[in-house]
């Protein structure tokens, strides 16, 4: 009998579900929306992440998700949202902002029709900063998701109307990192 089969656990636990917002400059927002990821996977939730403004295969979290139990990954969807490239304002293209936008719509979907117990926006933060995203359709959403389902939202520069209605907001900074000694993104640890 697996853990996903046994009747005595309960993944509606808390009955409710809180957004929950992780951003700054330091390195770990992604990182922490992914163990929390691996936490309710290991509680029998559905996941779903959304990766915004990230595309493409090089990323060491999707080899190891796809190499979870097959009743683990029965509980987790990923769809990237992005091209296989860094976006920035200067740079960013009208496929971007299309990507961008069907990760979106897809998000609202999952929403509106409770198909997840934890939602993982990984990056719209910056996709909202960028104004690809509206702040205050994405807020209007949040505030209307149903009751028990857990939403995280990562990325650099929270808009304040995201922070405002949050109910846990970890803003990562760092005091110190490597990078700044000239130490590129490193496989395996950055990405």
């Amino acid at each position: 009998m697996t853990n996903c089969d046994n009747n005595l656990i309960n993944p509606n636990w808390a009955q409710h579900g809180y957004i929950q917002v992780y951003t700054g400059n330091g390195k770990g927002k992604t990182t922490a929306s992914l163990g929390l990821a691996m936490r309710a996977l290991g509680r029998c939730w559905k996941v779903l992440i959304i990766m915004f403004t990230k595309g493409g295969d090089n990323y060491g979290e999707l080899n190891s998700f796809r190499e979870l139990s097959q009743e683990i990954s029965n509980n987790l969807k990923i769809v990237q949202a992005g091209l296989d490239r860094i976006i920035y304002k200067n740079n960013q293209s009208d496929e971007d902002i299309k990507e961008i936008k069907k990760g979106w719509e897809l998000a609202k979907k999952v929403i509106q029709n409770h198909q997840c117990q934890l939602l993982i926006l990984d990056e719209i933060n910056i996709a909202i900063d960028m104004e690809i995203l509206d702040v205050d359709e994405v807020v209007e959403v949040l505030k209307n998701k149903p009751d028990e389902m857990e939403i995280v939202l990562t990325g650099r520069n929270a808009h304040p109307k995201i922070i405002e209605i949050a109910h846990l907001v970890s803003k990562i900074e760092p005091i110190k990192h490597y990078w700044n000694t000239g130490i590129a993104a490193r496989k395996g640890i950055e990405y």
